[in-house]
């Protein structure tokens, strides 16, 4: 069984698992079906291929494999709920920013707690430095939500961004990977990167779980057409799960 760091993840907030979490099938598999996406989505920018796990059902099997969710179970516990995915992709020289957020923030309200959410970053090239690798501000989870300015969605990913005097950027960690490798990080951490000025592609998948602990509101309007889908464990809080 993959295993991680748990303490480390609970104290730090994120995680780096620098060893392939996929087999090679598995792994083609996912790179195929990104590939596929990309030529048949026109309009589209290579940063915006948001759950196609809802049009896709091969994601599911990759998404809810043993091996990805021994180590979800790792970090959030035994009972775990599919919450979404992402396919992020940074193309050479022209991919954008992502600003400094914490994902909670835009799943605020959404649940009646936001402490239990994992994000698996998987990463479908080599992700470095050069070309945009994510960072993260360690311990940055247990701080609440911060305080966010606007910015231009031209060249950032999305239109807000946490206030600069909020970010230590002299204690960030670049999650450096080879392709296959992935990093985990809690939904609350302070985390972004920067564009891609290098001339090679930076993709990742992104596989965001939820401990079956937290119950969903069904009455939010960003809850209203989400779909969320049973992985392991026990439905405890009566969530509104496709099995």
């Amino acid at each position: 069984m993959n295993t991680i760091d748990a303490k480390f993840y609970q104290d730090n907030g994120y995680y780096l698992f620098k060893k392939p979490l996929l087999n090679q099938e598995k792994f083609q598999t996912l790179t195929n079906i990104f590939e596929e996406l990309v030529s048949s989505s026109e309009g589209l920018r290579g940063d915006e291929h948001d759950t196609p796990h809802f049009k896709d059902k091969r994601l599911l099997d990759i998404l809810r494999s043993e091996e990805v969710l021994d180590v979800v179970q790792q970090a959030i516990g035994p009972n775990i709920g599919l919450w979404s995915s992402h396919f992020i992709s940074k193309e050479p020289f022209i991919g954008r920013k992502t600003p400094w957020h914490e994902d909670s923030a835009y799943w605020n309200g959404r649940f009646d707690r936001l402490d239990k959410i994992v994000t698996i970053w998987l990463a479908l090239d080599n992700s470095t430095l050069e070309n945009g690798c994510m960072g993260v501000v360690p311990g940055s989870h247990n701080n609440g939500f911060s305080d966010y300015v606007e910015v231009d969605s031209a060249t950032n990913t999305f239109g807000s961004e946490i206030r600069q005097d909020q970010v230590d950027i002299d204690k960030v960690v670049w999650f450096e990977l080879n392709k296959g490798e992935c990093s985990l990080h809690d939904g609350r951490i302070i985390h972004g990167a920067n564009a891609n000025t290098s001339p090679y592609r930076r993709c990742g998948y992104t596989m965001r779980y939820f401990s079956l602990d937290m119950k969903l509101d069904q009455e939010h309007p960003g809850n209203k057409t989400h779909k969320i889908f049973w992985c392991r464990g026990e439905n405890i809080r009566g969530n509104p799960l496709i099995v």
